[in-house]
């Protein structure tokens, strides 16, 4: 994506947002500029505090779910006994929306950061393993027997060919994770905590009716969201050159 191309979007949807503005009319719906001039203050305000508390729980969640998830898929898509073993689980687990587990989870981990980062854990971890595990077992069969006519055993392999080729799997799996990851990060953030964008948000759309400050929290979420998918991106750049050869 070009710089140009992503400065014009955001123009837009900055026109865009202008133009609705001025059609509402209403306290509800302020202006970007109205915004902007908030969100700088409450920058130094407590925004900035709520940010990196958000900041901490995706990031420790996203680490913890590579560091489970990768080697798993890998072991099941270098293993076929055990894929036909734990798929029917997998495919149980998979498709269920993790959002629903955020009351059992609170429930049985309390209120602090560990019941939030293993929410956000849980959407992660599946959707690393199924990738990984598919691009493991996808690998063509011709591949694996050229580099063990060189004399590569199975920790070669899985060092030189299988490792490799699962980084364009995770990394996947966090581009379509990122945006539910945040998304359930907001509602885990709404439950007994005072620390958190999403807590920010609702207190002060829905306790303190403060629309411009709610906004800013919004557009303090949206660039949490953003900067996870740029950091992806960049990730994809530095560890997997040959697939943005033209």
């Amino acid at each position: 994506m070009k710089r140009k191309d992503l400065l014009l979007a955001t123009l837009a949807l900055l026109a865009i947002w202008q133009v609705a503005a001025m059609l509402v009319n209403q306290p509800i719906l302020p202006s970007p500029l109205e915004v902007t001039v908030v969100f700088v203050k409450e920058l130094s305000n407590g925004l900035t505090g709520h940010f990196l508390a958000s900041l901490y729980r995706v990031v420790v969640s996203t680490v913890l779910a590579i560091l489970l998830a990768a080697p798993a898929g890998l072991a099941l898509g270098m293993s076929k006994k055990a894929d036909a073993f734990f798929a029917p689980l997998i495919y149980i687990l998979y498709p269920i929306p993790k959002v629903v587990f955020v009351p059992i989870v609170l429930l049985f981990l309390g209120i602090g950061d560990l019941a939030k980062i293993v929410i956000i854990f849980l959407i992660l971890f599946f959707q690393i393993l199924v990738l990984v595990r598919d691009q493991a077992s996808s690998l063509r069969p011709e591949l694996i027997q050229s580099v063990r006519s060189l004399g590569a055993g199975r920790m070669a392999l899985f060092r030189f060919v299988y490792i490799p080729a699962s980084i364009p799997g995770v990394l996947t799996a966090l581009r379509q994770s990122v945006g539910t990851a945040v998304a359930v990060l907001y509602i885990a953030e709404l439950f007994a905590t005072q620390k958190g964008l999403g807590y920010y948000i609702y207190l002060n759309g829905n306790t303190l009716f403060n629309y411009p400050a709610m906004y800013a929290g919004v557009v303090a979420m949206s660039l949490l969201g953003l900067g996870l998918y740029f950091t992806v991106d960049w990730l994809e750049r530095r560890l997997c050159p040959w697939l943005h050869v033209t």
